[in-house]
C-alpha cells in the first residue's frame, strides 16, 4: 500500500462496560492479552472490562490499565488478520503507552506495569478541576486564561481539535475561565467528572515520582515513529521516551498538532484501535479529508480488514 497509515490509540473517557468481550471470544491473540494483564497486574482486568461495574471501571486506577489492555488486544487481533504496518503511531494521553507498545518501545509486561504505576500516581493526586470548551472563537482562549489566572492557576490540558480544548487547574480559575469563554462566544463549557486536574502542574509530583520509576524500565528504540503528546514530534529514541513519559503526566496533550503533523507528513489513513470512536470524531474536525477506520469489536475489525484489503488490491 502506497498510502501512509497511522495507528491511533484512545485515552480516558473512551471506556465502556463490555469492551473487548467479543474480541476475547473470537481471537486467541486478543484473549492472550487479557489473560496476561490479569496475571501481570494481579488484578481482574478482564472482569472489569467485561462486567464493570461502571463505577469501578471509571476510576482512574482501573480505567487506565483496562483501556490499555483492551486497545492492545484489539491491535493484536488486527495483526492476526492482516499484514499491515503503520508509518506513524500515536495515542491520546494514556493511549501513548499503546502506541509505544505498537512501536516496540516496551513489551507487554512493561507496558502494563508502567500504565498501572501511572494510574496509581495520578489517582493519588486530588484537587483541581477540568472543563471541555467547545467552539471558542479564535484568540479568546488565551485571553480567558490570562484573565482567569488572577483567581488561580489554569492551563490547557488537551488541544483535542480546533473545536474543542480541555482546560485544567484550580477549581475557581477553571470556572472563571469557562464563564469568560461563554461571554466571548464559546458554544458550551462542560465540567468534567475527574478525580484531579490531569495534565497540569497539580500532577508535577506524580510526574517526578514516575521519572524515578521510568529510570528502571527496559525501553527500546521505536521501530515506527511515535508522535508524542508533549510536543507533537516523531520520537524514536528510548532515552527520549524515558524523558517524555514523566513530562506527559503534567504537560498539555497536543493532539490537534499531532494529527496535523502526521497529515503534513503524508498520512492519509488513520486507524483508531481501542474502545469507542472518540478519536475518529476529533479527526473529522482536525483532518476531514483523511480516511478513518475504527477497531473496537469483531465487526469493526472485519470491516476495517476488508477495507484495507480493497485498498491494497487497488494499488
Amino acid at each position: 500500500m502506497t498510502k501512509k497509515i497511522a495507528f491511533l490509540f484512545p485515552g480516558q473517557g473512551s471506556q465502556s462496560v463490555g469492551m473487548g468481550k467479543d474480541l476475547y471470544d473470537n481471537f486467541e491473540s486478543a484473549k492472550s492479552v487479557f489473560d496476561k494483564a490479569d496475571k501481570v497486574l494481579d488484578k481482574g482486568i478482564t472482569k472489569l472490562c467485561f462486567e464493570g461495574p461502571e463505577e469501578n471501571l471509571k476510576q482512574t486506577i482501573n480505567t487506565q490499565p483496562c483501556i490499555v489492555t483492551m486497545s492492545i488486544a484489539a491491535f493484536e487481533a488486527l495483526k492476526s488478520q492482516i499484514d499491515v504496518s503503520a508509518d506513524y503511531v500515536a495515542g491520546h494521553s494514556l493511549g501513548e503507552y499503546c502506541a509505544m507498545y505498537a512501536a516496540g518501545v516496551m513489551d507487554l509486561d512493561t507496558t502494563l506495569k508502567a500504565i498501572q504505576k501511572r494510574a496509581d500516581l495520578m489517582s493519588e493526586t486530588r484537587g483541581g478541576a477540568m472543563a471541555a470548551i467547545l467552539n471558542a472563537p479564535e484568540g479568546t482562549l488565551e485571553e480567558a486564561l490570562n484573565e482567569a489566572s488572577s483567581v488561580g492557576y489554569v492551563d490547557v490540558a488537551n488541544y483535542n481539535s480546533p473545536a474543542q480544548v480541555v482546560i485544567t487547574g484550580d477549581e475557581n480559575a477553571v470556572s472563571k475561565a469557562g464563564e469568560i469563554l461563554l461571554s466571548k462566544g464559546a458554544r458550551r463549557v462542560v465540567p468534567l467528572a475527574v478525580s484531579g486536574a490531569f495534565h497540569s502542574k497539580f500532577m508535577e509530583n506524580a510526574g517526578k515520582e514516575f521519572e524515578t520509576f521510568a529510570g528502571s524500565l527496559n525501553l527500546n528504540n521505536a521501530s515506527i515513529p511515535v508522535v508524542t503528546n508533549v510536543d507533537a514530534l516523531p520520537t524514536n529514541s528510548a532515552e527520549d521516551f524515558r524523558l517524555k513519559m514523566p513530562r506527559q503526566i503534567y504537560s498539555s496533550v497536543h493532539w490537534t498538532q499531532t494529527i496535523q503533523k502526521m497529515v503534513s507528513d503524508g498520512v492519509e489513513i488513520f486507524i483508531e484501535i481501542g474502545p469507542g470512536k472518540v478519536l475518529a470524531g476529533l479527526n473529522k474536525k482536525i483532518a476531514p479529508e483523511a480516511t478513518v477506520f475504527n477497531i473496537y469489536d469483531k465487526e469493526s475489525l472485519e470491516n476495517t480488514v476488508n477495507s484495507l484489503k480493497e485498498l491494497m488490491a487497488a494499488v
